[in-house]
């Protein structure tokens, strides 16, 4: 079974997918890693973000892993190294959407996911699982909540790890990752005809994984 989880940033997809995917006993993806990953790789290299041949280039060429740990974490493997934590710094948050927009990048980690998929009973989170990666999925999830909880899931994360960022810094980033993402012509954010809505303004992480699992068993 593949169940695709989408939603805009902030919105917590990525935590309860990763806690459905542990509960069911699937494999964990979480697709916004790995163009994180590859928005690293641009910026060690020195390649502009905007530089779209360069970045197809070196998405051709980069090897990105997942691997679910035991207690439910995800590594994220780039050319054979850990960056899992790398990956989450402010200087990647604030251009990975840029990159993210390029098609012909888009085509690579889109074959590397469905790749990925078609190993087994899977949870993927992202902005297109349910639209392009997988239109097909057994189940589709959208999962969103108001921009003002977002942005302050989002911060009370970000200083979590360490980061040192303002709420306005937060609601400034989440603005424009939510206009590259929605209006961008590759794969833009949207949900799916058949995807389950879930608004998690007023949720617990709990209940909106408990409001998944009713949807699956």
């Amino acid at each position: 079974m593949i169940i695709a989880v989408d939603g805009p940033s902030g919105a917590g997809k990525s935590t309860v997918a990763r806690i459905l995917a542990k509960k069911l006993g699937f494999l964990y993806i979480d697709t916004g890693a790995m163009y994180r990953a590859l928005t690293l790789k641009a910026l060690e290299n020195n390649v502009p973000i905007n530089d779209r041949l360069r970045i197809f280039k070196l998405a051709e060429g980069a090897r990105i892993d997942l691997h679910n740990n035991a207690d439910g974490s995800l590594s994220v493997v780039l050319d054979g190294r850990d960056v899992s934590l790398d990956i989450r710094k402010p200087k990647i948050t604030q251009v990975v959407s840029d990159l993210a927009k390029i098609k012909e990048v888009r085509q690579v980690l889109v074959k590397l996911q469905r790749e990925l998929g078609a190993k087994g009973d899977c949870v993927l989170d992202g902005r297109d699982i349910g639209t392009v990666v997988f239109p097909d999925a057994q189940k589709k999830f959208f999962i969103d909540a108001s921009p003002e909880e977002r942005v302050n899931r989002r911060f009370k994360e970000l200083r979590g790890l360490g980061q040192d960022v303002s709420e306005d810094d937060v609601a400034k980033d989440l603005a424009n990752r939510d206009k590259i993402d929605s209006t961008r012509k590759a794969s833009p954010l949207r949900k799916a005809e058949d995807a389950i809505y879930i608004d998690t303004t007023k949720l617990s992480i709990e209940q909106v994984v408990g409001k998944m699992m009713g949807h699956i068993s």
